[in-house]
């Protein structure tokens, strides 16, 4: 049974011309003129579900036998192993970070054992040489397991850890360093399937349908959340509740597709800067993750025909009240070109009261007796307002307390405003051809076979000339 007390709620009040104005704001009529739109967008989505690079959104009806092999693997590492390290890049990387950050203790990795009660969580996300140095620097690799995830066994970022770990683990540990690696990829095809048969590792699926930016609800996010001893069954339910909520193309029952809505029309309007502001150090990882899945599903250059449209809206992240002292200044007072999304927790975790003191300093004093959870509330409301009296547009998405079933929600709510934005729009929205080129011009440099005429349309760029450097 889904639960509705856990229910996450879109409010977007100041996304309407009530609230922000007639110029800057959306009006009703906005709204039932493009209802019909919507829901065309709606059913195009749902007619191409789980066809394509769709296959996120049935993640929410997960297989039984896989969940409880990854619980189950969960616990063997939590028994066995110190150390718990993320391979991995992009989709593969930031929504690991982003759980981590929303469900565990801030400060993980710094808590005693017996109080941390799960290994200590790494996600190695770049290829500066330093970082690698750095993290073994505090990690002994015969106590850690390694996660390595990547689909296609061919991200160069990736494969590049791999190398640098396997080899170390196979200097000190022999035969058995395959026992402290886990891999995550495709099934049918690709290099690291090929490497995890040939040594024997333990091996969880990405499904074929399923992009990084997309992988979440599948083994890449569940088995690191499991790890670190969150309750993915939970989690996964919050999803299916949301997306059980979403099941209607009729616009006030769908939060999802009224986001997306707003936001193709304000896009529309020339709204093309998305800011993502949680008032939680909790969920402040969510805002990169959102930035990967809204920039490279929206960002195309064509459309379905073929067409150039230079389709886009640029995420940026921020976080209240860190950020109200370095960018609101600009949200407030700058162009008219941005919507802000505010992330709310209606119940923080954790109460911590202001005590008396400063009796003589009433600038000070004022605090005593409040909390710093009515502060942040109080810093939330007081932005909203600031934004909405200036006529900019913002919205609110509130959780009531942040735990896996509200974060479940959260996610497929975004993934499906994404889908629903990408039909708007009438892109495509799962491919990445702009990432791709860079991907292959990497390869052309590095030497790796098949990529020739690359190398040669790198060799015959213009060459930067020295003027120009000063």
């Amino acid at each position: 049974m889904f639960n509705e007390k856990l229910k996450i709620r879109f409010d977007y009040n100041n996304m309407m011309d009530k609230f922000v104005g007639v110029k800057e704001g959306i009006s009703d009529e906005d709204i039932a003129n493009n209802e019909q739109f919507a829901i065309n967008a709606f059913n195009t989505f749902e007619s191409i579900r789980g066809t394509g690079m769709t296959g996120w959104a049935d993640l929410v009806n997960y297989n039984e036998q896989e969940i409880n092999d990854i619980i189950k693997t969960a616990n063997d590492i939590r028994k066995n192993f110190k150390n718990f390290v993320v391979l991995g890049i992009g989709g593969s990387a930031l929504g690991p970070i982003a759980v981590f950050q929303a469900l565990c203790h801030l400060h993980h990795n710094d808590l005693p054992d017996d109080k941390r009660n799960a290994p200590k969580f790494y996600v190695e996300d770049n290829v500066d040489p330093e970082r690698m140095v750095a993290l073994l620097d505090v990690i002994n690799v015969e106590e850690t397991m390694f996660n390595v995830i990547t689909k296609s066994g061919s991200t160069s970022e990736t494969m590049t850890q791999y190398l640098i770990i396997n080899d170390l683990l196979t200097k000190k540990l022999g035969d058995n360093a395959k026992s402290h690696i886990i891999t995550t990829t495709s099934s049918s095809k690709g290099n690291l399937i090929k490497i995890s048969k040939k040594e024997g590792y333990k091996t969880y699926y990405i499904p074929d349908s399923v992009g990084g930016r997309f992988s979440e609800l599948c083994p890449v996010g569940l088995l690191p959340a499991a790890v670190l001893g969150v309750d993915i069954l939970e989690f996964l339910d919050g999803a299916k509740y949301m997306n059980e909520r979403c099941s209607s193309g009729d616009l006030s029952k769908n939060p999802a597709l009224m986001s997306a809505l707003l936001s193709y029309i304000a896009l529309q309007r020339g709204k093309n800067i998305s800011v993502m502001m949680p008032y939680a150090d909790g969920l402040k990882y969510i805002a990169d993750w959102y930035c990967q899945l809204w920039a490279e599903s929206i960002g195309k250059e064509v459309d379905k025909n073929g067409n150039k449209v230079f389709a886009g809206q640029t995420p940026v992240k921020s976080l209240g009240v860190t950020d109200q002292h370095s960018q609101v200044q600009l949200y407030t007072e700058g162009p008219f070109d941005k919507v802000t999304t505010f992330l709310a927790v209606d119940e923080y975790r954790k109460i911590v009261k202001i005590p008396d003191g400063c009796e003589d300093i009433p600038d000070v004093n004022f605090l005593c007796g409040h909390t710093m959870n009515e502060l942040i509330q109080a810093e939330r409301v007081a932005t909203e307002y600031a934004l909405t009296v200036k006529n900019r547009l913002n919205r609110t998405i509130y959780l009531p307390i942040l735990n896996a079933y509200t974060l479940g929600q959260l996610l497929f709510f975004f993934e499906l405003e994404t889908a629903y934005m990408g039909e708007m729009l009438g892109i495509d929205t799962y491919n990445q051809p702009g990432v791709e080129n860079g991907k292959n011009a990497t390869y052309a440099l590095l030497g790796r076979n098949g990529y020739d005429q690359k190398r040669e349309e790198l060799n015959n760029a213009p060459k930067k000339l020295d003027k120009y450097v000063i």
